[in-house]
């Protein structure tokens, strides 16, 4: 957990994440990378130079088996508060809704109900269990589906919930996040999503895989990239010529 906790502290000095007096939830899907999370925040804690309190935040979807039974003993153990919140969002979409691609919806859903969540809850950061690997895999999901180029940001204020949203495992590698689950005994427990597996992200993620095996240090270069405003070349095109063309398409 040692490469886990240092890359949690260097996020959160180079983003200023956490302040004196904050309350942090962290959002708990009960995978490895959440509970990975929060375990490391709460370490943290324990020499963090800032003190922060801390509780741990779980949505029920409304899917049938889904135990949450080993988060809890997890969190009674290390003396978090434990938050668990039922919903019916998974049958909203898959079953009522059934839509053709799921998972963009059910963000957007699972993202409002934990803002309140958080709300309800007097908590003014929402900690987020996303990694390096994940910010990657966003830029080129951005890129190939949507046409521009986009990652998440480490540190996100949302003005209408006056909440702000951080990612203090941003610089962690997956790979280390499965050696200290590992390492560690610590809990995960099984999405129940029918989707789970099968998305355009995994798509992504099986492919880069390959790429980082095909060029060494490519996955380094790839998140230098995301830190190197300085040499963001990109085309511009005028506003008048921009319109222009439009007009030309239509």
């Amino acid at each position: 957990m040692r490469k886990i906790l240092g890359c949690i502290k260097k996020a959160i000095m180079d983003f200023n994440m956490i302040q004196d007096g904050d309350v942090v939830g962290v959002g708990v899907s009960g995978g490895k990378d959440s509970v990975a999370l929060l375990y490391g925040l709460k370490l943290f804690q324990n020499f963090s130079p800032v003190k922060y309190e801390l509780k741990a935040l779980t949505l029920t979807l409304g899917f049938d088996n889904f135990d949450l039974t080993p988060i809890e003993k997890m969190c009674d153990e290390i003396n978090i508060e434990y938050i668990i919140k039922p919903t019916e969002i998974g049958n909203l979409v898959f079953e009522e809704r059934r839509e053709k691609n799921p998972c963009s919806l059910c963000s957007r859903f699972k993202r409002a109900a934990l803002h309140n969540l958080c709300k309800d809850n007097s908590i003014n950061k929402l900690a987020l269990g996303h990694h390096s690997d994940d910010a990657i895999e966003t830029l080129f999901l951005s890129m190939f589906y949507e046409g521009r180029i986009h990652t998440f940001n480490p540190v996100t204020y949302l003005s209408r919930k006056d909440l702000t949203m951080i990612r203090p495992m941003i610089y962690a590698d997956e790979r280390e996040i499965v050696r200290a689950i590992k390492r560690h005994g610590l809990p995960e427990v099984k999405s129940p999503c029918p989707a789970d597996g099968n998305t355009k992200r995994e798509y992504i993620k099986q492919s880069l895989m390959k790429l980082y095996k095909d060029i060494p240090y490519s996955k380094q270069n790839l998140l230098n990239a995301l830190k190197n405003e300085k040499q963001l070349n990109i085309w511009k095109i005028k506003e008048e010529e921009f319109i222009e063309s439009k007009k030309e398409l239509y």
